[in-house]
């Protein structure tokens, strides 16, 4: 049994609408044989993961699972339901799991729900060894493995504070996404998010953690303020520590001047044998040490979000409580047992340590580590009440006095704190401090939210809601206007011009397409930018006010959608054939079910925008959690009919203009002759792009003048529409330059083809190699029967297949028309226009198809100065056609790169060589 590959899908994808893992699982020798057919392999499953007694499994019950086992289930459904149940046993809850067939024998996908991606493909390798074992009748430690799962749960998660903050975030709808293996994380897209780490926001003044972080600084800006705080004073050495003690006052306090946490705090010290010792083991933690008067009372956190006190806790000191049985050291191991105590800071508890500071603490006791404390007797291990030293807290927060916490919120203003944690010293909480010789001994930027979301005692705090509510205020989610566009063809036309027109509303767009990412128009990065890493990358960038994501078939099925939620999902059509035969997608409707990805997260104001002459994508509108829109060329479309009967919104044609419709109003917008895009609106396939590209503006509220001004000025230039039916007159010839590389597309530009007035036309065309061999042969009918002359070509994409094995599949259609009479092979694309522009000649016709979009429009440009350089252009001999079958070019390059001399073979029919 091994894994063939792994793919998290991070985003909704074809299962589900969360983050799945999709493992493509070939399971060898155990492919065919069900789980009761394993000798005694049912009963150790069971035996080493009862918990997975409440999986319901498709029984739909209470042991659902193991009632499958019993009567006989294969091994990929037992793979998912022991990589979920050790998920859970982990500490990252997941439910959600498949097990699917591929048509490669022995080779399943096994797809699970996950929570942290690390944790599940850890799981998923355990998975496959525990059943290895409990099939091969070999020992397991399941309760180790259990372990070192939760172990890397806990390195691998985020801490308390920041989950808690992301937890109020995805409560208010507002997307998260993490930025690094830490708790850098982002609230928010584009311009409107926000990047927390822990209880520290993009707000937080860098000043102002500075003042927080030299706690004598701190002390002297509250101290003119007329806040109540220690009085102290930092030291050099451990003897000037024992000169400021005896200055100040018995007790005192000994801490490092820039510490946290409690690391190397020792309070309540009388002694100089106490001092000294404090301030050795401050020294560790910092180069300066303070020295400060010793306020008696209990420890307070009151926590500041906004200006506005949200929490308070009592916190009490590490200790442990005497049985008369056990030592101090056994008991503190006892203490540490409790789930909720960790290492660090991932569980709402820390574990306590016996570090040196503690057995200062057990000295002045009386105490060591191996010491018996009689029964009922509290023994101290640590004298602050930090939860990062073992500490544990009690909410107090309804008991603050108005005063203390006024003090608390101006306390931060000074510091100039966002979050500010406040430490409060008091007898009672619910008095105010002046009144009780009660003082603000520290103020802490990155607080930490452990105390307040589950104390020991009393009521959780919704302080994770707090911040977000700060950051977020008045109901705003962070989000900025999303649209998406898929299917087979126009996908990267419609994506240009929806952004062209959201321009005219927003100043600064993000666009990702086959063509690259783009900022407005500026490219950021070249190349096809079509998947949900490119579309990352938008989202992250904090200037972007609106995006527009291309979003391909393949970047769906390797990694999800890069979004949970847009405002508008257009699918162009999907009926075209093409992309087949790839990762298990086998039909179009297997297809459709991919590209409506985009149309399940459609949010609930948002809407698809659906082409109404494709059923397919029409079918989709009973999938969309938003509205539905149709467009399509024919008004009176029955399923547009329909939709305006109910209401529903439509964009179409009527007498030569673009019409939006809602219900019964109608709204003509513009001739469709007007929209250069569409050469007149003679070119179809640029018709029906229009009608997708001005549906969704308009649905993102795009006002209908600015989608009038701005369609005006999409030119189906090099620029704006890259290798999209673009139409240069070279030297009294028609060139097109295009894209298209499926049938769907070359037919619908052959279809426009038509209506141009060339009797002679001639075609370089390629196409990938990761399309059925019938592709090839259908596309090669097609080029055949309208071209006189093909060039064919092979280059950049041949995709694992042979060389010349595509241009040979293209050949086999090709003869099968009875138009052309030239076939010609070349390899390299440039060397293919090369040998196009030396033949074509005045008055004729030539589709230039783009293999690499950037180095084809880089040499057409390169050959466009340097032919208006040239005061004339030397003209090619003249070459004579004659029937396909009988007369061949061969074009091959020479060892030096250079195009060889075009030679023609024999050729009975036209009597000549």
């Amino acid at each position: 049994m091994e894994f063939r590959k792994v793919l998290a899908l991070r985003g909704p994808n074809q299962w589900a609408n969360f983050p799945v893992l999709e493992a493509w699982v070939d399971l060898g020798e155990w492919h065919d044989k069900p789980s009761h057919e394993i000798p005694g392999f049912n009963e150790r499953i069971m035996q080493w993961l009862p918990s997975m007694i409440e999986h319901r499994c498709s029984i739909g019950q209470r042991g659902g699972f193991f009632q499958r086992l019993a009567t006989g289930t294969y091994p990929a459904h037992i793979l998912e339901h022991i990589t979920l149940a050790l998920q859970s046993l982990a500490g990252t809850p997941a439910t959600f799991g498949k097990a699917r067939k591929t048509s490669q024998p022995g080779i399943y996908r096994v797809v699970v729900e996950y929570e942290e991606e690390a944790v599940a493909r850890a799981c998923l390798e355990s998975a496959k060894q525990i059943f290895l074992a409990a099939a091969r009748n070999e020992p397991y430690d399941v309760p180790g493995e259990v372990q070192r799962l939760r172990n890397l749960v806990q390195r691998e998660r985020l801490g308390p504070s920041t989950s808690a903050i992301v937890a109020a975030a995805t409560a208010r709808n507002i997307p998260t996404r993490r930025l690094n293996e830490y708790s850098l994380v982002q609230l928010g897209y584009g311009r409107r998010q926000r990047r927390i780490r822990a209880s520290v926001t993009d707000r937080t003044p860098a000043i102002a953690e500075s003042i927080a972080q030299d706690k004598d600084l701190t002390r002297r800006l509250l101290f003119p303020a007329g806040i109540p705080v220690p009085d102290g004073r930092p030291v050099e050495n451990a003897e000037d520590a024992w000169k400021a003690a005896q200055a100040i006052g018995f007790p005192v306090v000994v801490k490092p001047q820039d510490g946290n946490q409690g690391r190397g705090v020792a309070t309540d010290l009388t002694t100089r044998e106490q001092v000294v010792a404090a301030y050795e083991a401050a020294r560790k933690q910092s180069s300066s040490v303070i020295v400060e008067q010793y306020i008696p009372g209990h420890d307070y956190r009151v926590l500041v979000v906004g200006g506005k006190v949200v929490a308070a806790a009592r916190r009490e000191p590490a200790h442990v409580i005497g049985d008369g049985r056990r030592t101090i050291a056994q008991l503190v191991d006892e203490v540490n047992t409790d789930p909720r105590r960790s290492e660090g800071h991932a569980t709402v508890l820390s574990k306590i340590r016996l570090d040196e500071v503690s057995l200062n603490v057990l000295r002045d006791q009386g105490f060591t580590p191996s010491s018996v404390p009689a029964d009922g007797q509290r023994v101290l291990i640590r004298r602050n009440g930090n939860l990062s030293t073992g500490g544990t807290a009690i909410d107090v927060t309804e008991y603050v006095h108005p005063e203390v916490a006024a003090r608390a919120e101006e306390a931060a203003r000074i510091v100039g704190l966002d979050v500010a944690g406040v430490d409060v010293i008091a007898q009672d909480i619910s008095r105010p401090l002046e009144e009780q010789g009660g003082a603000i001994v520290e103020i802490n930027a990155a607080p930490g939210l452990r105390m307040h979301l589950e104390p020991s005692a009393g009521i959780s705090r919704p302080v994770g809601e707090a911040i977000v509510e700060m950051l977020f205020p008045d109901g705003v989610n962070g989000r900025i206007p999303i649209a998406a566009v898929t299917g087979i063809n126009g996908k990267t036309t419609t994506t240009r011009f929806i952004a062209h027109l959201v321009r005219g509303v927003y100043p600064v767009v993000g666009m990702t397409c086959t063509d690259g990412i783009y900022i407005n128009d500026r490219r950021i990065y070249p190349l096809d930018c079509s998947g949900p890493k490119s579309a990352t990358k938008i989202l992250m960038n904090p200037q972007v006010d609106a995006a527009v994501f291309e979003t391909a078939r393949g970047g769906i099925l390797r990694a999800g959608l890069a979004f949970d939620q847009c405002d508008v999902a257009v699918v162009t059509n999907v009926n075209g054939g093409d992309h087949l035969g790839i990762s298990e997608v086998k039909t179009p409707e297997e297809l459709a079910k991919v590209k409506r990805c985009i149309v399940d997260v459609v949010a609930p104001h948002g809407y698809a925008v659906l082409n109404a002459d494709d059923p397919l994508v029409a079918s989709m509108a009973a999938y969309c959690p938003g509205k539905v829109l149709y467009f399509a060329l024919d008004g009176d479309h029955p399923v547009i009919v329909e939709h305006r009967r109910q209401g529903g919104r439509a964009a179409f044609l009527r007498e030569g203009s673009v019409v939006l419709a809602e219900g019964d109003r109608e709204t003509e917008l513009m001739p469709v002759a007007d929209v250069p895009l569409t050469r007149g609106g003679v070119i179809r396939f640029h018709v029906e792009n229009t009608l997708a590209a001005v549906a969704a503006a308009w649905c993102l509220g795009v006002p209908l003048e600015v989608i009038r001004h701005r369609a005006a000025g999409m030119s189906p230039d090099l620029n704006k529409v890259p290798a999209r039916f673009n139409i240069l007159q070279i030297e009294g010839a028609t060139v097109i330059v295009d894209y298209g590389h499926n049938a769907h597309a070359l037919q619908a530009v052959l279809d426009v083809i038509e209506t141009f007035p060339h009797s002679r036309r001639m075609a370089v065309y390629s196409a990938a190699g990761d399309r059925r061999d019938e592709v090839f042969i259908r596309q090669g009918k097609l080029l055949g029967a309208a071209f006189d002359r093909v060039i064919l070509y092979e280059d950049h994409h041949r995709r694992g297949r042979p060389v010349g094995e595509i241009i040979g599949l293209f050949r086999q259609g090709v003869v099968q028309s009875s138009r052309v009479k030239e076939i010609l092979e070349v390899n390299g694309a440039i060397k293919a226009a090369e040998l196009a522009m030396s033949l074509v000649r005045p008055g004729e016709l030539l589709l230039l198809q783009a293999d690499w979009i950037d180095e084809t429009l880089d040499w057409i440009k390169e050959y466009l100065v340097q032919l208006a350089d040239k005061k004339s252009a030397p003209t090619p001999a003249e070459l004579t056609f004659a029937p396909a079958s009988e007369a061949t070019l061969v074009v091959e390059p020479s060892p030096t790169g250079e195009i060889d001399v075009p030679i023609l073979v024999d050729s009975p029919a036209a009597g000549k060589s």
